[in-house]
């Protein structure tokens, strides 16, 4: 059962680092099941592999089993379990680059926490769904797969393929997610563990899916799949995964962290208005509200007749619900229902449903995002999605000091990670917009001050 990580980040042997093991050194683990070695097959400056081997003890896996209550006795001892990559792999990760997998490195803590392109080669996957669940549940995440089919046996190719995948990921992403996306979902593609499941595997699938299970697309299987099918603990993690939801709709302001300009509602009308003009002058015909919250905006914009097709999406299953019902969607004719869609998803992960429309609004959505995530806002909206316009929303820090009852140094609402200034916007924008080939101006939304500029800044992109 082999495993590679491969990077070209240069130089590439820092892999090293990031896994905690020497490039030139062979290292071997004791694991409750047998060996887990450790080696590099290439280490140079420009392309470096850390190979992950394991070494399975069949007679230990029957001393040890606690298999399916009607398995043979014959199928204890032979099966595929010593050959393929599955909950025996993961925790071999886990116990072989624990430190990788939680971000760390000592003294390299700048390269662990930047993305780096990578390469992750598994042998054999025994795949339950076959190809379409791989890609199922890696490429909304955001990797590149290939996947080859394992013949049953070479030397007689008249009994087919059998139900394992050769597997290659390719992305660009700090080491810890890549590690964390293997470390959960190689047990959801077998469909089986080999180990107890309760309460603590709840807990590691919630700390390791964090900031990405919650949205994904293809959520509720791997929960079932990834805790054995045991109702009571699946049940408790959708709970905990609906807590989890970040509700990027600004609309509600909170009591006792939103200042009074904002909670007024007057500030929001007028982002709201701006965003729709800015829509209007654009010429797009079809829109999609990234982060739409509760649906105001696209309320606003179903009275458009130049646009014939909306679409609304959202994190938080909470806030889809109150969107459709405040767009009515269930009231509405045949006709008027196929033109507008509110349904879940991520900004930070690829998902084909994003693409093919003439605009896409971020309205006061960004600044809910872990600073570390707008590498991935960006390639998922500007580098997949493509609309001709993009038009981001946030509110202007320097502003903040005019905003009754807002403390200094805080932020205007608890869930915001940042708030930026004019200066900021302008350099992310930039950055931005040279990158993917977009030009970017700035809008001014709401009463100007003339040393601090206005409330919230907009920065409308067009290719």
């Amino acid at each position: 059962m082999l495993l590679r990580i491969t990077t070209t980040h240069q130089p590439a042997t820092d892999l090293g680092y990031l896994l905690g093991k020497h490039p030139e050194r062979f290292q071997s683990f004791e694991l409750a099941y047998g060996r887990a070695h450790v080696f590099y097959s290439e280490a140079s400056a420009d392309r470096c592999t850390a190979c992950l081997l394991l070494d399975i003890d069949p007679v230990g896996l029957v001393r040890n089993h606690r298999g399916r209550p009607d398995d043979a006795m014959l199928a204890r001892y032979v099966n595929d379990r010593p050959y393929v990559a599955s909950s025996f792999m993961s925790v071999a990760i886990a116990q072989v680059f624990g430190a990788a997998m939680a971000g760390t490195a000592k003294q390299h803590q700048a390269l662990a926490d930047t993305a780096i392109p990578l390469v992750v080669a598994v042998s054999a996957v025994p795949c339950r769904g076959g190809a379409r669940l791989l890609r199922a549940l890696f490429e909304p995440l955001g990797y590149e797969i290939v996947a080859d089919r394992i013949a049953l046996d070479e030397q007689f190719p008249e009994w087919g393929d059998g139900p394992y995948l050769r597997v290659t990921l390719r992305r660009t992403a700090r080491l810890a997610e890549v590690l964390g996306h293997v470390y959960v979902l190689l047990p959801v593609l077998d469909n089986w563990k080999h180990y107890w499941v309760g309460d603590a595997e709840l807990e590691k699938l919630l700390d390791h899916g964090a900031g990405w299970l919650a949205a994904h697309p293809a959520r509720d299987e791997i929960v079932a799949r990834y805790l054995k099918h045991q109702r009571s603990l699946t049940r408790a993690a959708f709970e905990r995964l609906a807590d989890d939801d970040i509700d990027v709709d600004d609309d509600q302001p909170d009591a006792q962290h939103e200042p009074a300009v904002e909670a007024r509602g007057s500030l929001n009308d007028r982002r709201l208005d701006a965003v729709a003009a800015e829509i209007e002058t654009s010429g797009a015909r079809s829109v999609i509200d990234l982060g739409c919250g509760e649906g105001r905006l696209l309320q606003r914009l179903a009275r458009s007749k130049q646009l014939t097709r909306l679409a609304g999406i959202d994190v938080s299953p909470r806030a889809l619900e109150i969107a459709r019902d405040r767009l009515r969607l269930d009231e509405l004719p045949e006709a008027q229902r196929a033109r507008l869609a509110v349904f879940q998803a991520s900004l930070v992960y690829r998902d084909a449903r994003l693409a093919g429309f003439d605009a896409a609004c971020a309205v006061e959505v960004i600044e809910h995002l872990e600073p570390s995530r707008l590498g991935a806002f960006e390639r998922t909206v500007f580098e997949y999605a493509r609309p001709a316009t993009v038009i981001v929303t946030t509110p202007n820090a320097e502003y903040n000091v005019k905003l009754d009852g807002l403390p200094a140094g805080a932020l205007r609402h608890r869930d915001h990670r940042f708030e930026w200034t004019r200066a900021e916007l302008a350099d992310w924008a930039h950055g931005v917009a040279a990158r993917h080939g977009y030009a970017v101006r700035f809008v001014p939304v709401g009463e100007v001050d003339d040393a601090l500029g206005s409330p919230t800044q907009m920065a409308v992109f067009s290719s």
